[in-house]
Formats: structure tokens, sequence, C-alpha cells
């Protein structure tokens, strides 16, 4: 009978830890269902969206070229 395949690998859980320290987590667990909860801390800073929806976005030079040079066809 083969293996069933993991709900949660190690590097999932070694990316949701590095990214609660990065956001300033009190507690990272794993149950056993394969959930990841990330306890952030009260004085971890909140992330606020922007609220220029009439910005223009232009691609770069550099982004240009690459485009350029993948397309296929």
């Amino acid at each position: 009978m083969p293996r069933r395949p993991a709900k949660v690998t190690q590097a999932d859980i070694a990316r949701a830890i590095r990214a609660a320290k990065a956001a300033g987590a009190s507690a990272v667990t794993v149950d056993a269902e394969g959930s990841i909860r990330i306890a952030l801390a009260e004085s971890a800073a909140s992330i606020e969206p922007t609220g220029g929806t009439d910005e223009v976005w232009a691609p770069s030079e550099a982004l240009k070229s690459y485009l350029k040079r993948t397309e296929s066809g």
C-alpha cells in the first residue's frame, strides 16, 4: 500500500516560520490536520492597502526587454 502524501511538508513549515518572524508573530502552531496557524503579536504592524486606485503601472525597460525575449511565436 503506497504512502499518502504529507499534508504539510517541512518546507511549508519553514516558510511559515520565516514569514511569521518577519511579520513579528508570537507563535506558530501546526495541528494534526495540517493547518498552520500564526499568532501575531499585538504590537505587530498592520499592512494598510494603498488607496491609490488611479495609479497607472508601466513596465520598466528591463521588464519590456525580458518579455520581448521570452515571447514565443
